[in-house]
């Protein structure tokens, strides 16, 4: 006798067909995957934490209404994002691959740098150029991304074929970096499955941040209208029961856009947590924002989460709703929570085919004034895409192109490469670069570089205040080299051990020689911090544990298991 399989509304094959394919898919690749923390801490609400054991950087997080949901779900994520490079956004290749054939698909175009500075013709569209330049001040250069650094190859870009004409244009791997980061990623049993959840998830992350810089408040959704799901309504009793505040709220402005949210309120310690989800379908919708709201997370986790604001400007501010993009943990303001909404509750439902819901998804969003840009992946042997809907999926703002754009780290990088190598001469070169990029010094240099780090490396600690310091010392300069000890004890990011050399390094530094202060300082950091601690100050020791790092980071074994991991996706990159 045939087992049951199980359907969910909005996807077009069973769950256990889709498991046993995406397992295979990836198993073929050679990806080990491995489940974690399993959670069901209300009925029909079910997350997972998925990733690869060779390579524990590559994980997702799955969510659903069954445990066969959940798992499906983690495993689409992680072919998404292995599909569309994801996992290795933030990360640099290294020279190796930079010099490949191509570095992120295929069918990548590179455009060459003019001396000008100016955008290069036939990138993107005159129109989009302007919308993400409108000033001409972000060069051309800017727009090398930090996964190769290539720049004498140029500008790397990917096709993306518009809705409204299907006309191709080409988009940086820069901007997708930079601006777009995860949103917009899906993968599905077809494309319209896929592309269906990808608009979806869009346009749940645009209402949710238009309701945070708004500072809207949301109608609730009556109780007769909940009950037509009862497997949502038991969830949501749950939790009540459990003695949380929950407001289940229409979010679709009005009946304009298909999201739903739910807010949780805990009397225990006053925090409030507002929870989205999108779909063509209300039922999904709803169900999405609610193991939205619990995905990863026990009933007694659903604690430390800010209580609601009574400034708009707190709640609308920008590094507030890159918050609420990470983990949703962002403020909320009182506003929401309010009794009289901004809009009438909408009884809305758009469901139908899949191709029947992407299609309704694309004329919503064409009707609020935007572009829709498609870029398909099926190199698994699934499909998976990534939409960029300028104006609207953004999560960073477009400024960011010109003020915190990740190719600054193409300029540090050939010299951090071989830091403990550099002279005098170079030390001080990479002292005026950090001078003039302004760089934070709370900065962490391996996110900088696009460095993946061994967990016992100093290179994972190290932010630009202590490097600096590092090159102060290198280079004489022991007033500078005593000061950034200074700022290194103060930020404390350090362990122990390694905490007490620069506080030690610091005294060596800053009293006058000669005057026998060595039994104090004995006494106070101990004899072997003390000796490290001289030891950088006579310059017997540079740099403090950095090893070179190479040019494909060969140093790292972690970045190392990166790399391996991307060759797995595209095995020509040998």
């Amino acid at each position: 006798m045939t087992a049951p399989e199980h359907f969910i509304p909005g996807k077009d094959a069973s769950l256990e067909a889709s498991i046993a394919r995406l397992q295979g898919l990836l198993a073929e690749r050679g990806f080990r995957l491995e489940e974690h923390a399993w959670l069901n801490p209300v009925a029909d609400c079910w997350s997972v934490h998925l990733r690869d054991a060779d390579c524990p950087l590559l994980y997702t997080n799955g969510k659903g209404g069954s445990q066969l949901a959940a798992r499906a779900s983690a495993l689409g994520e992680f072919v998404e994002r292995a599909s569309c490079n994801h996992f290795w956004s933030h990360y640099h290749l290294g020279e190796t691959i930079a010099q490949h054939e191509f570095a992120h698909t295929p069918h990548e175009r590179w455009f060459p740098l003019g001396e000008d500075e100016s955008w290069p013709s036939g990138l993107l569209d005159a129109a989009l150029q302007d919308f993400y330049n409108p000033d001409a001040s972000v060069p051309a250069s800017h727009l090398v991304e930090h996964n190769s650094g290539n720049a004498a190859r140029g500008i790397c870009a990917l096709p993306h074929v518009r809705q409204r004409d299907g006309e191709t244009l080409w988009m940086p791997v820069n901007l997708i970096g930079n601006l777009y980061v995860s949103n917009g990623l899906a993968a599905g049993n077809s494309a319209e499955e896929a592309r269906t959840q990808a608009l979806s998830e869009i346009l749940e992350r645009h209402v949710k941040f238009r309701v945070l810089r708004e500072d809207l408040c949301l109608p609730e959704v009556p109780a007769e209208v909940l009950e037509r799901h009862p497997r949502i309504a038991a969830g949501v009793a749950a939790l009540r029961d459990a003695g949380f505040g929950i407001r289940v709220q229409d979010a679709s402005l009005g009946g304009e856009f298909p999201v739903m949210a739910v807010t949780l309120l805990n009397p225990a310690d006053h925090g409030c947590y507002a929870s989205f989800g999108a779909h063509p379908r209300f039922e999904v919708a709803l169900e999405r924002a609610l193991t939205e709201l619990l995905q990863g997370r026990a009933l007694d986790a659903l604690t430390g989460f800010p209580p609601p604001a009574f400034d708009a400007d707190e709640v609308a501010d920008p590094s507030n709703i890159e918050t609420h993009f990470v983990d949703s943990s962002g403020v909320v303001g009182w506003r929401l929570l309010a009794g009289t909404p901004d809009f009438d509750f909408a009884d809305w439902d758009f469901a139908g085919s899949t191709a029947d819901e992407f299609r309704h998804l694309c004329d919503t969003i064409h009707a609020a004034g935007h572009d829709i840009l498609i870029a398909d992946f099926d190199h698994l042997g699934a499909y998976a895409c990534r939409i960029v809907v300028p104006g609207m999926s953004e999560i960073y703002p477009v400024e960011d192109l010109e003020w915190e754009n990740n190719s600054v780290g193409n300029l540090l990088r050939p010299a951090l490469q071989r830091l403990p190598e550099l002279d005098e001469a170079e030390c001080e070169a990479l002292r005026d670069a950090l001078e003039s990029l302004d760089l934070a010094d709370e900065r962490p240099v391996a996110a900088l570089i696009g460095l993946a780090p061994d967990v016992d490396s100093p290179w994972r600690t190290l932010r630009v205040g202590e490097l600096k310091a590092l090159l102060a010392l290198a280079v004489g300069d022991t007033d500078a080299a005593a000061e950034g000890c200074a700022w290194v004890s103060q930020f404390g990011h350090l362990d122990a051990a390694r905490a007490r050399v620069y506080r030690a390094l610091e005294a060596v530094l800053r009293l006058p020689p000669g005057d026998r202060y060595g039994p104090a300082l004995d006494a106070l950091y101990g004899r072997e911090a003390l000796a490290t601690a001289e030891a950088l100050a006579s310059g017997k020791l540079r740099f403090f544990g950095l090893d070179v790092l190479g040019p494909n980071f060969e140093a790292s074994a972690t970045h190392q298991r990166l790399l391996a991991a991307y060759r797995k996706v595209w095995p020509t990159l040998r």
